[in-house]
């Protein structure tokens, strides 16, 4: 199967996953997603509400295909994650999926304008470079662009980390705690860029956090 840009494939199915590591933990718990049935459709606003210790980053890193220590099947457009091959995870994660880690993953020496533009480049732009300063003017991070990210706040990187991930092409935005740092008002700025460039799009959106919010219109609320 070719995963061309303008195919959209992004239709994820979850098939009685359940991490191996955690098993024990988590199998005698509830949960709409661990051990269960479930599937993300095209263009669903999806929060994920996981408490401590339930493995919401475990759940985010099998979803991008870094962990395989799980039980269970996952399919994206209809076919087996564990036979997608490496050039098409490769294509993947350049032109369908887009993700903020709960650790950011910036490269610390770099400054915050080059490791948005590292993500800008990969393959044909999406957005011309004048983006990066408008994304950053609309979170208050123009100051800091030409810092190196490891001397930012870690609020400033989260900020910085959203910039990043919606300046490349993507079908779904996946979100692990990208607000933690942030007070109200700069989550409030970073959750209207984020759903304006989602719905430009017509993208999916799964979000994971500890609580409840009101930042975003969800199509659905899950337990993790």
């Amino acid at each position: 199967m070719r995963y061309g840009p303008g195919v959209f494939l992004m239709n994820i199915e979850l098939d009685h996953i359940i991490p191996i590591p955690l098993k024990d933990r988590l199998i005698q718990r509830r949960s709409d997603v661990w051990n269960n049935t479930v599937s993300f459709a095209h263009g669903e606003f999806v929060k994920i509400k996981a408490p401590s210790g339930t493995g919401k980053t475990t759940f985010v890193h099998i979803l991008y295909n870094l962990r395989h220590d799980y039980e269970g099947r996952i399919s994206i457009g209809q076919k087996p994650l564990n036979q997608v091959s490496e050039d098409e995870l490769a294509e993947m994660r350049q032109q369908k999926i887009s993700i903020v880690f709960q650790d950011l993953r910036l490269f610390p020496n770099l400054t915050a304008r080059e490791n948005i533009e590292l993500k800008r480049v990969l393959q044909t732009p999406y957005y011309p470079a004048e983006k990066i300063d408008e994304m950053a003017e609309a979170l208050g991070v123009t100051h800091i662009l030409n810092q190196r990210a490891g001397l930012c706040s870690y609020g400033e990187q989260q900020r910085v980390s959203i910039v990043r991930a919606l300046i490349q092409p993507f079908e779904l935005l996946v979100m692990d705690e990208p607000f933690s740092h942030l007070d109200i008002n700069n989550t409030k700025k970073a959750a209207a860029l984020i759903e304006t460039e989602c719905r430009k799009r017509n993208a999916g959106f799964i979000i994971t956090d500890l609580d409840e919010d009101d930042n975003f219109q969800y199509t659905r609320k899950l337990v993790l």
